[in-house]
């Protein structure tokens, strides 16, 4: 997206990418393609409006958070295909953290429980199975990075220099990063076998990191990296402690600013970084998030062919008045916020032979609004917190699954 100086759309592109599934709960992305659909919705994004590098005054990334990615320091190959959020490949290993030492053993130094959703256990797996990968990694052959630090690397010059740098909120989703100090925590790294080496330096989310080598944008300064759930808080401006984003995309992730101190939650939310701008201060948020809500059209529509886009799944569930006693629960990845069970799968109850597809398909925009709005009642220490979310702006059967629609809100405490 290219954005003029009053912060309105000049241009936009997007492409999509293959969803791999190699195995049931895996799930990879190949970030080679990420980075070949990147060069080509920036050149045609500037092609639009005629634009050259010389008029862009400065270039920032959004990414999906955990999404983890080890490649090559030398060459910028890969090692393996990134390991996608959504991936739970390594429950087995979550549960053998957590009977040594609880689900929570890690939240007082990263906000956050064992759950297959991070990027630290993620990255273990890939150093134990990915031949030579732990020696190399030692050596500094490898790199470490969520996408934003594999795009970063990669503009900025890649294997001829590429700044190897991540911003403190996706570092704070890897669950190595301590959040008082905002820097790698060596004992994190201990517990799980992470060699220093292999990871990025963690700066703020605003600064000139570096200039981008990329012809169509060459010279241009990239000053912003920001998580995509982080992105969306700051792009609906809460900056003040008890303001509220929920954003419906591939799933659903509610985060709500609480100031320059992490909040810990007793009831299942995550406590993260929200942002940090240059040399100020930190901010952070609680978090309650939904793995599976839009994807459930995507899947509707890749999987099942039920529809042939996926705008047509309101269409769809329009020729219904009504669920038919359908109803989704839509564990694809587990269950997230606040149960955090990766061991759970997805289902669909109340089937009958009255149930059509129509049914099916009102029973999973249904999921992604009931999903949503159980996240709608948080919990503050020494109350509840209730907040009222609006309307969002947009449904998710009339636009692409590939945008997020996202709505603010102001919480009240009630003690």
């Amino acid at each position: 997206m290219v954005f003029d100086q009053s912060a309105r759309i000049a241009a936009v592109a997007q492409k999509e990418h293959e969803q791999i599934f190699p195995k049931p709960g895996w799930v990879e992305h190949d970030p080679l393609e990420i980075q070949r659909r990147t060069e080509e919705v920036i050149a045609e994004a500037l092609e639009q409006r005629g634009l050259r590098a010389s008029d862009l005054a400065a270039i920032g990334i959004t990414n999906q958070r955990e999404t983890t990615v080890l490649w090559e320091r030398k060459t910028g190959n890969p090692v393996a295909n990134a390991i996608v959020w959504q991936d739970t490949r390594v429950a087995e290993d979550v549960a053998r953290f957590a009977r040594e030492g609880g689900q929570n053993r890690f939240r007082p130094q990263t906000g956050l429980p064992l759950s297959t959703y991070f990027s630290g256990l993620k990255l273990r797996w890939l150093l134990e199975n990915v031949p030579g990968a732990r020696e190399r990694a030692a050596r500094g052959e490898l790199l470490f990075g969520n996408i934003d630090t594999f795009l970063l690397w990669n503009l900025t010059g890649g294997a001829q220099g590429g700044v190897h740098v991540t911003d403190v909120t996706n570092a704070s989703r890897t669950q190595l990063l301590n959040l008082l100090t905002l820097d790698w925590d060596e004992k994190l790294l201990a517990a799980f076998d992470i060699p220093y080496a292999v990871l990025p330096k963690v700066r703020s989310s605003s600064e000139v990191y570096g200039e981008a080598k990329l012809n169509a944008v060459a010279g241009v300064p990239i000053t912003g990296i920001l998580g995509d759930q982080q992105a969306a808080l700051v792009g609906q401006a809460c900056f003040r402690p008890g303001e509220v984003k929920n954003t419906y995309g591939t799933g659903c992730f509610l985060l709500m600013n609480t100031g320059e101190r992490p909040v810990p939650s007793n009831f299942g939310l995550l406590t993260t970084v929200a942002y940090k701008f240059g040399g100020g201060p930190a901010h952070y948020a609680l978090e309650g998030s939904v793995a599976i809500t839009g994807a459930l059209v995507q899947w509707l529509r890749d999987n099942l062919e039920i529809i042939e886009k996926s705008a047509d799944v309101e269409t769809l569930a329009r020729t219904v008045e009504d669920n038919g006693g359908v109803y989704f629960v839509p564990a694809f990845s587990g269950l997230y916020a606040p149960y955090w069970k990766e061991n759970a799968r997805g289902v669909i109850a109340g089937l009958t032979r009255y149930a059509n597809k129509g049914h099916l398909a009102r029973a999973i925009l249904e999921a992604t609004a009931n999903d949503g709005a159980r996240r709608g009642l948080c919990r503050w220490p020494g109350g509840r917190i209730f907040f009222g979310l609006g309307r969002v702006a947009g449904e998710l059967g009339g636009r692409s699954h590939l945008e997020a629609a996202s709505c603010r809100g102001r919480a009240r405490a009630i003690v």
